[in-house]
């Protein structure tokens, strides 16, 4: 994950078939994400999206919890 993406963990994501997934757009505010998933879903009526808050832990984290 790179560090603008580590910025922007409010991620709107489209859901394809066999369990697959494709980040639309990412944002900082959950405010931000929600006002553009209501315009994509207005936009795009018949794709489904969905909105996720993505947290990546580093390696170092993951041995801290260990």
């Amino acid at each position: 994950m790179t560090y603008l993406e580590k910025l922007n963990p409010w991620c709107i994501i489209r859901l394809l078939p066999n369990m697959q997934n494709q980040v639309v757009a990412r944002f900082r505010r959950r405010s931000d994400a929600e006002a553009h998933l209501q315009v994509l879903r207005r936009l795009i009526p018949n794709v489904s999206f969905t909105l996720i808050f993505n947290v990546v832990l580093e390696q170092q984290d993951l041995t801290a919890l260990k």
